[in-house]
This record gives structure tokens, sequence and C-alpha cells, in this order.
């Protein structure tokens, strides 16, 4: 699936979210072991990526030549500052009208409207894929992601006490989200 846009951020910089390439395996990789060391909040620690930068590569492509999933990267003065993700539930009949939503940015770029701009382009692709539902699940204590997927029209479902195992703090509870997009 493909997709670019271009945008100016609350700071006045230029940013480009634009599908990850092959080429960007590396860099990707590096912002994927950056933000997910930044937070507490995100499903994996840097320690957990079993992916090499050519495996990474390999993902971009076959992310690049999907017809119903994407994976868009935030690109400021020429850097990977932040990744979004869009995958379908599964290949089955009762399923297939689902997608699930990732997202991360890294710290020095937060509050400057990425974060935003990647869910709304992730809530555009899946509409393009035919896609009905879209789903995330966050952790409780990010009151700010929390808003920002309330304000983009994402409504809770369920939440899980357990559902994330902190290394630090122990187990945080997870907010269920979807959005409806018919």
């Amino acid at each position: 699936m493909k997709y670019k846009k271009v945008l100016l951020l609350k700071n006045g910089v230029e940013c480009c979210l634009r599908n990850g390439m092959e080429s960007d395996g590396q860099a990707v990789l590096d912002n994927v072991r950056l933000t997910h060391g930044e937070t507490d909040y995100l499903l994996t620690y840097p320690d957990e990526n079993s992916f090499d930068a050519m495996q990474e590569s390999q993902f971009l492509k076959e992310k690049t030549e999907s017809k119903d999933e994407v994976e868009i990267v935030a690109i400021v003065d020429h850097a990977v500052v932040g990744t979004a993700g869009l995958e379908a539930v599964g290949k089955k009949y009762k399923v297939r009208h689902r997608a699930e939503l990732g997202i991360s940015v890294a710290k020095e770029f937060w509050g400057l409207g990425i974060g935003q701009a990647l869910t709304a382009a992730c809530m555009e692709c899946a509409k393009a894929a035919g896609y009905i539902q879209l789903e995330l699940s966050v952790a409780a204590g990010n009151e700010r992601a929390l808003a920002m997927y309330k304000k983009a029209g994402f409504v809770e479902y369920g939440r899980n006490p357990k559902g994330f195992r902190s290394r630090w703090t122990g187990f945080q509870e997870v907010v269920y989200m979807r959005l409806e997009l018919e």
C-alpha cells in the first residue's frame, strides 16, 4: 500500500510521512530500538526485537507491496523519527474487516503533531484498503495517547487490568479502542 504526505509540524519544521522502503531498514530498526527504550508504554522492549536490518528491510518491502497493510515512516531532516503500522487482524472472512494500528514516535518529537498525523494516515489507508474497523490497544497510563486517539474518534470497548507486565512498575492496565470506518 502506498502513502505519502508532507506536513508542517507545530514547530514549523517539515515532516514527510511515507511508506517505509526497503532502503530504510536500518533507520527504522534504529528508531524502533530508540522509541521502545524511551517509554514503558509500548508492547516490547528494545532487546525483544528479533529483527536485524535485513529482515526489517524485507518487512518494509512487503508492506509497501501489500494491498491492505502499510508501514509508514515519519521523516524529519532526513531521519526516521516515528513509525506507524496498519496490519490485518486476520485473513479469515469473520475478521478480515478489521485492522490494527500501532504507532511510536521518538521522545524528542513528542507534542509536535506527528502522532496525530500518523494516526490520520493509518485511518486513511485503512479506509482505502476496505477495512470497516480499526483497532488499537494502549496502556491506560499513557494519557496523551488516550486523548489523541479519542480526539481521532476512537472509543474504548474494554480494559485488561493486567494487560502489560512492565519490568519496572509491575502490571499495567491496557485499554482496547476501536474506530468504525463506515
